[in-house]
């Protein structure tokens, strides 16, 4: 049973201080994970929170953290881009590595994925990345932003409606997804890649995981995710990614991972 999650802060790209929790095990981690969160979501969705918990039950330790302006992180999201999340990725592991140990793995979800496809290269202690529905490239985006990008592109900014709370968004984001080219990142990784996407998934659909896949280079595996929704809310879904992440991970971490059956405390509350 892993100890209750640590809460943390440390500073961002924006220079404001961001929140975080990092989930140990009892006694010495196996390793270190940073999980990165979807889109306008935050450190504590069921999924990160499942997933952190899961991976803790088997020996390795996950930060998991608000992006700059969500969840208890400080600074305005207007002023964030797909750039500042990569680059608070970055000082996420440059955390871990002061006071912990760098991450030897690198977890993202939805648009987190494409950030620590990103973000890999400037963390060369990771050895093994994996992604859960993520886009291909983070352009994608541009499809929930769809309603507002005509008043985005003509006043500079506009208010947003996304999962029923509001969100402004500037120019300046747009821009910024627009100019960012995944292919070159994927295929110079140089780390093992786990893809996990299920086919019906609505907000991403399966053929970016294709793309990332087609992308990359050896060693690399994808994991249907089968009839899981999006967002993980079941979970089971959560906790099957951690199992099957844990296992797989082992071959690059340079440890074992332990079989342990995740508590019922764990399974019936997260």
């Amino acid at each position: 049973m892993s100890d209750s999650p640590t809460p943390i802060r440390f500073t961002g790209a924006l220079g404001t201080r961001l929140a975080a929790r990092l989930d140990s095990p009892p006694g010495e981690p196996l390793a270190f994970a940073l999980f990165a969160h979807c889109f306008t979501c935050s450190k504590d969705t069921l999924a990160a929170s499942r997933i952190s918990a899961a991976l803790t039950a088997r020996g390795i330790a996950v930060l998991r953290f608000d992006f700059t302006g969500l969840g208890g992180s400080e600074g305005d999201f207007a002023n964030t881009n797909f750039s500042s999340n990569v680059a608070d990725l970055v000082a996420a592991a440059a955390w871990l590595r002061q006071n912990h140990k760098a991450p030897a793995i690198l977890i993202g979800h939805s648009l987190g994925g494409a950030a620590v496809l990103a973000a890999a290269r400037e963390i060369p202690e990771a050895a093994a990345v994996a992604t859960i529905g993520a886009p291909y490239d983070p352009g994608h985006v541009r499809q929930l932003l769809a309603p507002a990008i005509a008043e985005i592109e003509a006043a500079g900014e506009a208010e947003v409606d996304l999962a029923g709370r509001k969100f402004r968004i500037k120019k300046q984001f747009l821009q910024d997804i627009g100019g960012r080219e995944s292919r070159d990142a994927i295929a110079s990784l140089r780390k093992a890649l786990l893809v996990f996407h299920s086919p019906r998934d609505t907000t991403v659909s399966v053929d970016n995981a294709a793309r990332i896949f087609m992308a990359a280079k050896h060693p690399k595996s994808f994991v249907s995710l089968d009839d899981a929704d999006h967002l993980l809310t079941r979970k089971e879904d959560a906790h099957y990614v951690a199992a099957v992440l844990a296992a797989w991970a082992s071959r690059y971490i340079g440890a074992p991972v332990s079989e342990v059956v995740i508590p019922t405390r764990l399974t019936d509350t997260a």
